[in-house]
């Protein structure tokens, strides 16, 4: 079976469980920890796959990694734990954990919006450029992030879900040395 099929199935049941016990934003809330998580401590997804450490430490990790707390108020991702642990699914628990995410934007209408600037731009830049890409997504929430890049020498670079806007100092370089080749 797809390695990305699994995850999607995880993802779309546990949607619907969450909507169901109207626990769907916190759930999400801890997806986007858990993801950050395995993207900060990249031996976790190691820790996951190690059939050496225990089935129950695993469980253990991955609610600290979540920011979760195993009481009634977290049951949901309590109950998803435990169903990863009974069906061996616990190395998917990063991959499961970008499909919800991914799922829950999509049926929440949230976009996902990076720029990505040479420098740190200024609040009153920033703001600008909010609104703007606001103005572009008709409506749609703006899940917002930002990065600098020294790479880009000069302008920034937008990124809203696939869609990309380089507007970069470098792209026109590269762009300039390509006609130049041609």
């Amino acid at each position: 079976m797809n390695q990305g099929l699994i995850p999607s199935r995880y993802a779309k049941a546990l949607i619907e469980y969450a909507a169901e016990k109207g626990e769907e934003k916190r759930l999400f809330d801890f997806m986007k920890t858990l993801a950050a998580s395995f993207e900060a401590q990249p031996g976790l997804m190691k820790v996951m796959a190690n059939p050496f450490v225990a089935p129950a430490d695993k469980e253990r990790l991955l609610m600290t990694a979540a920011g979760a707390v195993n009481d009634a108020s977290d049951g949901v991702f309590t109950r998803f734990t435990r169903l990863l642990t009974a069906n061996n699914r616990l190395d998917l628990s990063r991959d499961i954990a970008l499909a919800y995410m991914k799922q829950y934007r999509r049926d929440h209408a949230i976009r996902l919006v990076t720029v990505t600037s040479a420098a740190p731009l200024e609040k009153t830049e920033e703001e600008r450029l909010k609104k703007i890409i606001a103005g572009h997504l008709g409506g749609d929430t703006m899940e917002y992030r930002n990065s600098v890049d020294p790479d880009l020498i000069g302008g920034f670079v937008i990124t809203i879900d696939n869609e990309k806007l380089d507007a970069s100092v470098a792209n026109e370089l590269k762009q300039l040395r390509l006609k130049l080749l041609n």
